[in-house]
């Protein structure tokens, strides 16, 4: 009897080592596990923060290893540009075209005819919106190409009482009244195209410059004249304009202070006849 009560005890010892043995096993297998687990979820949220890209309206942001990428693309909204516009005239006066088109006085057939009224000639432009591709971007020299849609429009203020008539066969006429008010108006459909540069001049301080075309289409042309005799009157017409306009443009500044933009039309703003090219400089509102 004691041999079996010893047997006995002794296989209950071997099976409640077995049995805990067993379970500090188990016990192990499940902390590793839970250890790969923990290992595998800080490795992911870590690839996370290394490398992530937020799109908004202000531009891409990509974040990789930490650090903060400039943004490779920007929208920029309501820029615009108000200047003062003059004719740089290279009409040949003396040909046929020029002749027959111009119905004044013989001695009056000349550049002249077109004199403005110094500081009532405007022009403004309106970007609604502007998109930029950063093709430099360093420490203190950043560079980018831009393009976008807007309108362009031309105001001249003439001095003389000059009309235009858009007959079968248009023709500039020398009125017969006095006009207070005396303008022709053109608007363009315009399309932009920029490569401008960003040069760090201080802590917070860039220059900024650059060059551009712009194409564009007419969408409107008119004259609008005052004069006691008849009132306000408003023509709109062809009057002989080209539909189609090309612009070579510049501007410079400091960026966030100021720019100074310019543009000269290197298309003839008519058809035939006359040669006369529009040239604006002035201040831009807006981006950066």
């Amino acid at each position: 009897m004691k041999l079996i009560y010893c047997l006995m005890m002794m296989c209950l010892f071997s099976a409640t080592a077995n049995a805990q043995e067993e379970k500090e096993r188990k016990s192990v297998a499940i902390k590793a596990k839970a250890k790969e687990r923990n290992s595998d979820r800080h490795e992911k949220s870590d690839t996370a923060k290394h490398k992530s890209i937020a799109i908004g309206t202000d531009g891409i942001h990509i974040n990789d290893t930490g650090k903060f990428v400039e943004k490779d693309f920007e929208v920029e909204f309501s820029i615009v540009d108000v200047g003062i516009n003059t004719l740089v005239d290279k009409t040949d006066y003396t040909t046929s075209a020029a002749q027959g088109f111009l119905n004044v006085p013989s001695n009056v057939k000349n550049a002249n005819l077109f004199s403005l009224q110094t500081g009532r000639s405007w022009n403004v432009n309106v970007w609604p919106i502007v998109v930029k591709a950063r093709l430099v971007n360093g420490g203190s020299q950043r560079v980018h190409v831009s393009t976008g849609v807007g309108l362009q429009m031309y105001n001249f203020r003439f001095s003389k009482d000059i009309s235009y008539l858009n007959n079968t066969n248009p023709e500039i006429f020398m009125d017969t009244v006095s006009f207070s008010k005396n303008k022709l108006g053109l608007t363009y459909l315009s399309v932009p195209l920029a490569l401008t540069a960003k040069t760090r001049m201080g802590k917070d301080l860039w220059l900024v410059y650059g060059i551009g075309v712009t194409g564009g289409y007419r969408l409107s042309s008119w004259t609008k004249q005052i004069s006691g005799a008849r009132g306000k009157v408003k023509n709109h017409d062809g009057f002989n304009f080209n539909d189609f306009n090309a612009c070579l443009t510049g501007e410079i500044g400091i960026a966030s202070y100021f720019r100074i933009y310019a543009s000269y039309q290197v298309t003839s703003l008519h058809k035939t006849a006359l040669d006369q090219h529009p040239f604006c400089i002035g201040l831009r509102f807006g981006g950066a």
